[in-house]
């Protein structure tokens, strides 16, 4: 997710990829399994639908559009998928579209992107997490029947092929075209690693997946052969994915014997506490876990374990809040009902699952938008903490339980930089048309570079690159406006420079140049380098 998006487009995210369920969210405690038993009340109004009702009705689609509302009086993560979306995730079940490179929710009859696969189709072609799909290819999306698997089967397509999709933008008045060159994506967990300093080894984990853990391991094990010491686990934006994986991950670092996450539900068999094993290869490292408002789920349960027993520094903001293990059952014609079937626990007691009454999504996202306008993004001081739910950590902290992982190290939101300019430039995609047009012009001497420092050193002067982005976007209907385009100025140009690094030398070098300006990155550096995440921590 871009830290540097303005709020209106974040709070747009997180409704779409918490209210809706949470797509990649994926939290089993057993094998998938098939309920049995019909419920007489359900047939018998099914039956009388179909024969006495004064329209003829199909059947199947009426209860197809009615499970959702059925699922609404439980739990905002609870969800149902459909058969044919079903089918599609048993063969990507990254849940990522091959063709165009991004996951996509159908919330509230609309077809919204959840997230962008880094430097892939969408990405490129300027779309946003956020975006609401109104029309591919000239079509409306109105007409299309709303199901997740329709409209991916209708979004593939050949390699290199085009695609035009019109998007709305929360907060701009415009429905905006975009052509997406389709192209297929094979997508990894872990965004990007490297050193960041001589003696730091950095992490941006996007999510727990199967193959998440073998990433991890891999990654932590190549930068401590370049000299790591210490290292800094980038989980900002992280929505979740298997509970397994978190734990494992955890694992890493904990010696043998330590609680690292326990879940309880109704039924005994989701009763299960886990603890470390003393096998992890990082038991002795230093360590820093970066969160925000937006990670969930398994961020939290990884956070949690790192933070109760008092391994490493949580660096960043309160966490999303979200406590509810998932178990998926088959139905009868393949479809998923993804059912909350326990809550889990960190390992000082605590859940930190926030409030929620059934499947109330306003009531459960204006949490998040009231953390944003009692100050909470901004100031240490505004977070609402629930005093009652006290715990203590292996060593004699307090932590608090009932919404969300409190940092040890808070980091406020930051804002600079952000002005309507830049705000209208984005919302275009110009920033990445610009960057990706820069490259295509300037590539074969970029690819002769050894690394992005080099290539910082040797790109136009930010006078010149400012001038040329400022003349580009002109040309892309945002006239330049130099009160805010200076304001805007680092941001707009970090962003040029790390996306050009992005499509020569990796995430890496996307990474790396982003986080010389990241706050949060730059706190929790400072703290490793005061040796603050020494084991054990105890203020």
């Amino acid at each position: 997710m871009n830290r540097n998006l303005p709020i209106w487009l974040t709070i747009a995210i997180a409704f779409i990829a918490f209210a809706a369920g949470l797509l990649i969210d994926r939290h089993y405690l057993s094998s998938t399994s098939k309920p049995e038993g019909d419920d007489p009340k359900v047939k018998a109004i099914l039956d009388l639908v179909a024969q006495e009702y004064v329209d003829t009705v199909n059947t199947d689609d009426f209860l197809e559009r009615s499970i959702p509302f059925i699922l609404r009086g439980l739990d905002p993560h609870t969800s149902y998928i459909d058969s044919q979306y079903s089918k599609i995730t048993k063969n990507h079940p990254d849940g990522v579209i091959p063709d165009i490179g991004a996951v996509l929710i159908i919330f509230n009859d609309t077809i919204h992107v959840e997230c962008i696969v880094p430097a892939g189709p969408s990405d490129i072609a300027g779309i946003l997490p956020g975006d609401c799909i109104v029309k591919i290819d000239g079509q409306p999306t109105a007409n299309i029947k709303k199901s997740t698997g329709e409209v991916y089967k209708l979004l593939s397509g050949p390699d290199g092929s085009q695609l035009t999709l019109s998007v709305l933008r929360h907060g701009y008045p415009k429905v905006l075209d975009f052509i997406v060159t389709r192209n297929r994506i094979v997508k990894k967990t872990l965004d990007s690693y490297y050193m960041i300093d001589k003696n730091t080894g950095y992490v941006k984990v996007n999510q727990f997946e199967r193959s998440t853990h073998k990433e991890f391991v891999e990654a932590l094990t190549q930068l401590q052969a370049q000299g790591a010491k210490r290292f800094m686990i980038d989980l900002r934006g992280n929505g979740g994915g298997y509970m397994e994986i978190a734990v494992l991950m955890a694992n890493e670092f904990l010696p043998a014997g330590q609680p690292i996450v326990a879940t309880r539900g109704r039924r005994k068999q989701y009763n299960q506490p886990y603890k470390s094993d003393g096998k992890g290869a990082f038991k002795n490292v230093e360590l820093a876990v970066l969160i925000d408002e937006y990670s969930a789920s398994a961020s939290e349960i990884f956070a949690g374990a790192i933070q109760d027993n008092d391994r490493g520094l949580i660096v960043g903001r309160r966490s999303f809040g979200k406590g509810l293990v998932q178990n998926d059952f088959i139905l009868p014609d393949s479809s998923i009902l993804r059912l909350a079937v326990a809550r889990y626990y960190t390992p000082s007691g605590r859940c930190i699952q926030k409030e929620y009454k059934g499947y109330d999504l306003n009531q459960y996202i204006v949490e998040l938008l009231e953390r944003y306008k009692h100050g909470e993004a901004y100031n240490s001081d505004s977070i609402k903490i629930d005093k009652s739910q006290k715990y203590t950590t292996a060593h004699g902290r307090t932590v608090y339980g009932g919404g969300g992982i409190i940092p040890d190290i808070f980091v406020a939101r930051d804002t600079a930089g952000i002005t309507n300019y830049y705000i209208d430039v984005e919302n275009a995609g110009l920033i990445q048309r610009f960057a990706f047009t820069y490259c295509v012009k300037n590539r074969t001497t970029l690819e002769r570079m050894s690394d992005y420092k080099q290539f910082l050193r040797t790109t136009p002067i930010d006078n010149e690159l400012i001038q040329e982005f400022a003349d580009f976007a002109a040309e892309g209907g945002i006239a330049p406006r130099w009160y805010y385009i200076n304001r805007s100025r680092d941001l707009i140009l970090t962003k040029i420079k790390a996306i050009i690094a992005h499509d020569i030398f990796g995430p890496e070098g996307y990474s790396a140049i982003v986080n010389r300006n990241d706050n949060t990155v730059q706190t929790a550096l400072k703290a490793l380098n005061r040796h603050q995440a020494a084991f054990p921590i105890t203020e």
